[in-house]
Order: structure tokens, then C-alpha cells, then sequence
């Protein structure tokens, strides 16, 4: 083998490395870890505010607002709190209609999550600030299975299990079900050796005392539990504190969420920086492992094809012909279709597409303070 065809074969068989690692590598790694048991304490369960933002989420309104008076029901001391971010539809009039049920706080415009989730933690007076999005609802048992977990003194934060629904409605939101599945179970393994590395906003929770100070442009979700890890206390998952909420169904929904997202995290690891390099190796390990070569995995897949194509045009050009029209037929039939194989492949590569654009946007200084609800939920 000539060096042009072993350097491209390497090039192929790091990036096929660097696009597996997160999904089978590093599970495979953190199976082998040990278990870091948790210490319960005796005595009463803390106190609790669960806190969340709301942005023209009408249609999602009657169902949350049924949940939380489900949930206060069952645990009448609960304080729930929400912010409106200057919705133009009936969202704070539908909450306000509910009289005692939730403590309404109105934003004077579009002002973004993390403003209104600082606003609301500034006001909320329960031991545990809980964090949840206006269209994720908890099961009757989440509150207190997620309080119980805070019996253990070094537990600063605890994350629940999200579940979506909707996954049969298209390729999209299939190709979302099975990656969340994936993330749930890394979270498991993150939590039985020790930290979870992150939350999303769907449901999790920290002492009040560890609430962190930070601009509105980051992503409040990542920054809020990663002050857990910083502070020297656990970031865990519990199982049995399900939230539930319905996938996103249209490609373009879920592409512009997926840029919003990525951009939003990058600055917010930039910002982090200084903190997560002060972290533990294993900490540190997890973090790049389950972020960082995700955030970059576009650029593992376009290098891996570039080195196939290679490798393939040196061996045959009659090989690079039918891999290239190969190629070529699998994106026209997966953006031609509604569900199938060909249709999922092409899903997870716009997944990959848009967060390296999310993440080269917030590297040229660009990132997003404000969000709209996807209209395909």
C-alpha cells in the first residue's frame, strides 16, 4: 500500500472511530466503571419551586396546566412559577385563568429563556429549584421521587428520564426517539460512575444554593447543572422521575432547533471554559466525549467520505463511480420519502449538518437568545 491510500485509509478508520465513539465506544467504557453508590440521609424532604418559560405555547397550555394542578394536588406545597417571554397568543391569559395554580411573572418583550428562568430562580423560595418546558408534563410520582433522591447530602442535582412520544408520526421524529433513547442510557451510565455531564431543559433540578449567576445568551440548562459539578456535588439521574413530551415531525422544525441548540451550547462551553478545565479527568473525559465529538461529528463524516472516495477512486474509478451514485440515490430517495431506511439516513446526516452549523455560528460570535415552539410537535 502506497502512503497516499495508508493515509487516507487512516484518515477512514479515525473518522468511523470519531462518528461511533459517543454511541458505542464510550458506553462500552463507562459499563466497565464502577458503581459510586449514593448515602441517604434520614430526615425530611426539602422544599421545592418548579419553574418554567413559556412562548406562544396556547395549544400546549390546557394539558401543562392540568398536569401542574395534578401534580400540586399531590403535593400542596409544591410553588410553581412562569415566565411569559411576550407571547402573542393566549398563553399568560390561559395561566392567569387558573387563579392560584401558578405565580405568573410577564416579560416586557422577547427576552429569552435564561432571562426569564433567572427572574423566576430569583423569586422561587423552595430548597430545590425544579426546571421543566411548557410542553413536558411529569408523572404523578415525579416530584417526590425526585426529591427523595436529595436525602444524600453530596447530591447537588438530579436530572429525570425523558420520554417522547410521536415516534411513529415520521422519519424525523423516529430518528429523534431512537437518539434520545441513546442519550437516556449514556445519562444512566454518566450517573452510576459518578456525574452526569449536562441537563436539558425538559426536567431536572438543583439545590437552590447552587443556582448560578450568568448572561441571558448561554444555554441556562447546561450552565445551571454544570454548576453542580463545579460546585464538587453530584449531577444524577433518577429513572423513576419521567417527564413526557411529543417529538418534533418536520425536517425543517427540527433542523432549526437543532442549529439553535448546538450554536447556543458552543457559547455556552466557551463561556464554561474556565470551569471545565478545573474539573476531575473522568469528568473532564465525559464531557468531551458525550459533547465535544458530537458537536464536531459533521466534519468525522465529511473527512471519512473524502478518504472512502479516495481509497476507492486509487483501487477503481469504476468503484468511486457506483459509490458516488450510490450515494447520490440515497439522499434523493431519503428526502423524496416520509419514512423508511433511506429517509432515516438522511435525517441523522441533517442532525450532523446543523449542528456543526450551530456550532460554527457561535464561533463566529453569532448565537440566539430567543426560541419559537416548533409548530410540528
Amino acid at each position: 500500500m502506497d502512503a497516499v491510500n495508508l493515509i487516507a485509509a487512516l484518515v477512514l478508520l479515525l473518522s468511523l472511530l470519531a462518528v461511533a465513539w459517543p454511541f458505542l465506544f464510550y458506553p462500552l467504557i463507562l459499563r466497565m466503571l464502577p458503581t459510586r453508590p449514593e448515602q441517604p440521609l434520614t430526615g425530611p424532604a426539602p422544599s421545592a419551586s418548579l419553574l418554567f418559560c413559556a412562548y406562544n405555547e396556547a395549544t400546549a397550555m390546557p394539558e401543562k396546566l392540568a398536569n401542574l394542578a395534578m401534580l400540586k394536588s399531590r403535593y400542596p406545597d409544591l410553588e410553581i412559577l412562569a415566565f411569559d417571554d411576550g407571547s402573542s397568543d393566549e398563553t399568560a391569559a390561559l395561566i392567569e385563568a387558573q387563579g392560584d395554580l401558578v405565580t405568573l411573572l410577564r416579560g416586557p418583550g422577547r427576552s429569552g429563556k435564561a432571562h426569564g428562568m433567572k427572574l423566576l430562580a430569583a423569586r422561587a423560595t423552595g430548597d430545590v429549584l425544579i426546571f421543566t418546558d411548557a410542553n413536558v408534563v411529569l408523572d404523578v410520582d415525579a416530584i417526590g421521587n425526585l426529591l427523595a433522591r436529595y436525602a444524600d447530602p453530596e447530591i447537588g442535582g438530579v436530572l429525570g428520564s425523558l420520554h417522547y412520544v410521536g415516534d411513529e408520526e415520521s422519519a424525523t421524529a423516529s430518528v429523534g426517539s431512537l437518539y434520545w433513547r441513546i442519550e437516556e442510557k449514556l445519562k444512566d451510565e454518566e450517573s452510576r460512575t459518578g456525574n452526569v455531564l449536562g441537563a436539558d431543559g425538559s426536567i431536572f433540578s438543583i439545590r437552590r444554593a447552587l443556582y448560578p449567576q450568568f448572561p441571558d445568551s448561554v444555554l441556562d440548562d447546561l450552565t445551571v447543572s454544570m454548576a453542580v459539578v463545579f460546585a464538587g456535588k453530584r449531577l444524577v439521574k433518577a429513572k423513576d422521575v419521567i417527564a413526557r413530551e411529543r417529538l418534533v415531525a418536520a425536517r425543517g422544525d427540527e433542523y432549526r432547533r437543532k442549529v439553535r441548540i448546538a450554536a447556543r451550547a458552543w457559547h455556552t462551553h466557551s463561556h464554561l471554559r474556565p470551569q471545565l478545565r478545573r474539573m476531575t479527568g473522568m469528568d473532564r473525559f465525559k464531557y468531551a466525549s458525550r459533547k465535544i465529538v458530537r458537536w464536531f461529528g459533521g466534519i468525522f463524516i465529511l473527512t471519512g467520505i473524502i478518504a472512502a472516495g479516495t481509497l476507492a477512486m486509487r483501487i477503481s474509478p469504476t468503484l468511486y463511480m457506483i459509490g458516488g451514485l450510490t450515494g447520490v440515490f440515497i439522499l434523493w430517495r431519503g428526502l423524496r420519502s416520509k419514512g423508511g431506511p433511506f429517509a432515516a439516513v438522511v435525517d441523522i446526516i441533517i442532525a450532523y449538518v446543523a449542528t456543526l452549523q450551530g456550532v460554527f455560528k457561535a464561533m463566529t460570535g453569532r448565537t440566539v437568545t430567543v426560541w419559537n415552539p416548533a409548530t410540528s410537535r
